[in-house]
C-alpha cells in the first residue's frame, strides 16, 4: 500500500469504518483458506535492506529526500528518519544460485545508493545502530516527511498517553525518555522474507521462532545505543520500547507490546495471528480507500486486503505472518525482522543462508517443533540471545542447557548444511556463506564483539563520542573496501590521518558524563569532600528528577570558609551557597561558543542539559586538555 494511502484513526466513526474493512479482510482471508485459493508447489525469498545515511564526521546525514530526487531505482524507498533508506529487493525461487543473486543485487542496490549518496555528501553505511546518533538527532525535524510516519507518530504518542520511557541496562546502563517515536529510527535491519504455503504454515512458523535465537546468537552487531554499550543486539530491547504505546494501566494489566516474540506456538493457522493482533491491539492507523475485499473476491480477483495488511504493519513481531498478493495469486510469507543490517554484505548473505537453512533442516527432523521443544524456552532463548550473543546460554531441544557457540558449531551448521542441499541450493553457496557462519561463530567475532573490542582498544587517551566515530569509520571503510566477512576484521584503533577537528566540533564530545552531583539539601560539607577526593572544582546541584538547579564553586566554599564559618559552625546546606542560576549550555553547542561563553561570564564550568535534565559538565580543565590534543596534532601536521 502506498504511504499516503493513510488517515489517522481522528475518530470513533473513522476507527468504526476501518475495523469493520478490517474483519471483512479477515473474514475473506478464512474463505480464501478454506478454498485453497493461495499459491502453493513454489518457495522463494526475499529481502528488506536498511541503511544508515552518514555525513564526513560519521554522524547521520538526513538527506534520503535530497538522495531518493538522484536516482530512479524503484527499489530504493524511504523509511522513519531522513538518515534512513530502505532498499525492497526481487523474490527469487528457493534454490540454484539464489543466495548467490540475493548478494549481487544487494552490493548493486547499495552501490546505487552509495553514487546517489554522494551528491548528497554522504556515505551509506550498514550497521544495527549508528554509534555516533545522539538524542538530539531524534527530533520530529528529521522525520522523513511523509503523511504516514506523522500520523503513526500522533497515533502511537496518544494512545502512549504521554512520553516514551527507555530503561536498557547492559555493559552500561541508559534511562531515557522521548516524546515521540523516532527512537525507533536508530534501528536499521536486514528482513528476510519465507514464502509459505498455508497447511505448512503453522509448522514452519513455529520452526521460525525456535531457531531465530540460535540465527541471531550468531548475528548480533547493535551494541552501542546513544553513546552506550547495552545488549549485543540492542535493537530488540530498543525496539520493544521505542513504540510501546501501552499506557502505565495497560502495563500493569499484563497487555503485551506491540513489539513482541509472541506468547505461544501457532496451531493450525495463520488467522490465529491476525485475529489475536486484532484483538489485542486497536487500529491507529485508517485508509482511504475502503475497497471491499468480498467484492474483489467475488469478482474473480485477487484481494488485497489493504486493511489487514495496514493493522498488521503496526503490529511488529520478531517473526511477522504477511499476506502478499500479485498478478499470479495470493501468498503467504514469514518475514524475520530479527536481524541486523550489516556489518557486511556477505555477513548479511551468510546470515540469510544460516537461517534458510534451518527453516529446511529443522523441519526435516522435527515433523512438529512444538511437541518437543516449550514455547517459553524458544522465547528465553531469544532474549538470551540479543542480551549475550554467542556467549548466551540457551534450553533447547529436550531440556538440555547449552552455549549457543556449542550449539551453532555442533547441531545446527550441520543441519543447516543439509538443509540447504535439500533445497537444492548450489553446493559451493552452501560451502561459501555457511563457512562464514562457523568461522565467525569459532572466532567468537561477530559484529558486536568487534565493535566492543575496537572500543575497550581506544579506551584511555580518547573520547568516547571520538572511540565511536573510530569505529563507524572502520566499519565505512571494510564496507566500501574488500568487503571481507568481520570475523575477518583487525580491532579499530586511533589513526593519527583521521579528520581529528571533527572530534571537537560539539559540547557533547568533549563533555564529562561520569558526573558527580549533591542535591540542595545536602551537606555543604559533602560537596567540599567530594571537590578534595576527586580534585574537581565545581559541582552540578541537581533535583531528585535529575534537573539541574545551581552548581557550587570551590569559590563559594572559600568564601564560607573566609567568614568564619569553621567546623563549629551549624550545618550549612547547599542550596545556601549554590549558584541556583548557572550557565548552562547543550551537547550540540559548539566548543567555540562554549569557550566564548566561559570567558565572557567569567565561569569555570558549564553543566550540559539536554531535555531539562543534566547529562554533563565542560569544565576549564576539559577545555585545556582539548587545547593541548589539538596543539600537538597541529604541530605533528606541520612538523
Amino acid at each position: 500500500m502506498g504511504e499516503h494511502d493513510v488517515t489517522e484513526q481522528s475518530d470513533d466513526f473513522s476507527q468504526r469504518v476501518f475495523v469493520k474493512a478490517l474483519l471483512d479482510d479477515v473474514n475473506t482471508l478464512e474463505e480464501m483458506l478454506e478454498k485453497e485459493m493461495f499459491e502453493t508447489g513454489i518457495r522463494r525469498i526475499g529481502a528488506e535492506q536498511e541503511m544508515f545515511l552518514v555525513d564526513r564526521t560519521m554522524g547521520p546525514a538526513p538527506v534520503a529526500i535530497e538522495l531518493l530526487e538522484k536516482t530512479t531505482d524503484p527499489r530504493l524507498t524511504t523509511e522513519l528518519a531522513r538518515f534512513n533508506l530502505e532498499a525492497n529487493l526481487t523474490p527469487h525461487v528457493f534454490g540454484g544460485d539464489c543466495l548467490r543473486k540475493l548478494e549481487k543485487e544487494l552490493h548493486e542496490v547499495v552501490d546505487e545508493a552509495r553514487r546517489a549518496a554522494a551528491e548528497c555528501d554522504a556515505e551509506v553505511l550498514l550497521v544495527g545502530i549508528l554509534p555516533t546518533l545522539r538524542k538530539a538527532h531524534l527530533g520530529l525535524d528529521n522525520m522523513c516527511p511523509i503523511p504516514r510516519y506523522h500520523a503513526l507518530n500522533r497515533a502511537m504518542t496518544k494512545l502512549r498517553g504521554g512520553d516514551f520511557h527507555v530503561v536498557i541496562k547492559g555493559l552500561d546502563e541508559l534511562e531515557t525518555t522521548h516524546d515521540n517515536v523516532m527512537l525507533e529510527s536508530c534501528n536499521t535491519s536486514f528482513q528476510i522474507h519465507f514464502q509459505v504455503a498455508p497447511r505448512e504454515f503453522a509448522r514452519l512458523y513455529n520452526v521460525a521462532q525456535a531457531v531465530t535465537a540460535p540465527v541471531l546468537a550468531a548475528a548480533v552487531n547493535s551494541p552501542v545505543l546513544l553513546g552506550r554499550r547495552l545488549w549485543n543486539e540492542t535493537r530488540v530491547a530498543l525496539f520493544q520500547r521505542s513504540v510501546d504505546a501501552r499506557s502505565s494501566h495497560m502495563q500493569a494489566r499484563g497487555l503485551r507490546p506491540r513489539v513482541s516474540f509472541g506468547d505461544s506456538w501457532v496451531r493450525e493457522s495463520v488467522l490465529e495471528i491476525f485475529r489475536e493482533d486484532i484483538a489485542l491491539f486497536r487500529a491507529v492507523l485508517g485508509q482511504t480507500d475502503h475497497t471491499s475485499s468480498r467484492a474483489e473476491l467475488a469478482e474473480g480477483k485477487v484481494p488485497k486486503l489493504q486493511a489487514l495488511r495496514l493493522h498488521n504493519g503496526t503490529v511488529y513481531r520478531w517473526n511477522r505472518a504477511c499476506y502478499g498478493w500479485a498478478e499470479s495469486g495470493a501468498h503467504l510469507r514469514i518475514e524475520n525482522r530479527v536481524l541486523p543490517a550489516g556489518p557486511s554484505i556477505v555477513d548479511e548473505v551468510a546470515n540469510a543462508a544460516f537461517y534458510f537453512g534451518l527453516m529446511s533442516g529443522v523441519t526435516a527432523e522435527h515433523e512438529d517443533i512444538s511437541k518437543v521443544m516449550d514455547f517459553d524456552d524458544a522465547k528465553t532463548n531469544f532474549f538470551a540471545a540479543a542480551r549475550h550473543g554467542l556467549g548466551a546460554q540457551f534450553h533447547w531441544i529436550g531440556g538440555e542447557t547449552i552455549t549457543a557457540s556449542a550449539l551453532i558449531l555442533d547441531r545446527l551448521l550441520p543441519l543447516a548444511r543439509e538443509g540447504l542441499r535439500r533445497s537444492n541450493i548450489d553446493e559451493e553457496d552452501v560451502a561459501r556463506y555457511l563457512d562464514v557462519i562457523e568461522e565467525r561463530v569459532r572466532s567468537r567475532s561477530t559484529g558486536a564483539s568487534w565493535a566492543l573490542r575496537s572500543l575497550s582498544a581506544m579506551a584511555g587517551n580518547t573520547s568516547v563520542d571520538q572511540r565511536h566515530r573510530r569505529i563507524t569509520k572502520a566499519m565505512l571503510d571494510h564496507q566500501q573496501g574488500d568487503e571481507a566477512p568481520v570475523h575477518t576484521w583487525e580491532t579499530a584503533r586511533v589513526q593519527s590521518d583521521d579528520a581529528w577537528r571533527e572530534d571537537y566540533r560539539t559540547v557533547g564530545q568533549i563533555m564529562s558524563t561520569q558526573l558527580l552531583t549533591v542535591r540542595p539539601e545536602d551537606l555543604v560539607d559533602l560537596a567540599a569532600s567530594m571537590m578534595d577526593w576527586e580534585r574537581i572544582r565545581h559541582v552540578p546541584v541537581e533535583d531528585d528528577e535529575g534537573r539541574l538547579v545551581g552548581i557550587v564553586s570551590h569559590r563559594a566554599i572559600l568564601r564560607l570558609v573566609a567568614r568564619g564559618q569553621g567546623m563549629d559552625r551549624e550545618p550549612v546546606a547547599v542550596k545556601d551557597i549554590m549558584r541556583s542560576d548557572p550557565v548552562s549550555v547543550t551537547p550540540t553547542t559548539p566548543t567555540l561558543e562554549a569557550m566564548t561563553l566561559m570567558r565572557d561570564r567569567a565561569v569555570g564550568s558549564l553543566p550540559v542539559v539536554e531535555d531539562g535534565r543534566l547529562v554533563g559538565i565542560v569544565t576549564e580543565h576539559d577545555l585545556i586538555d582539548v587545547s593541548a590534543r589539538l596543539l600537538a596534532r597541529f604541530l605533528a601536521d606541520e612538523a
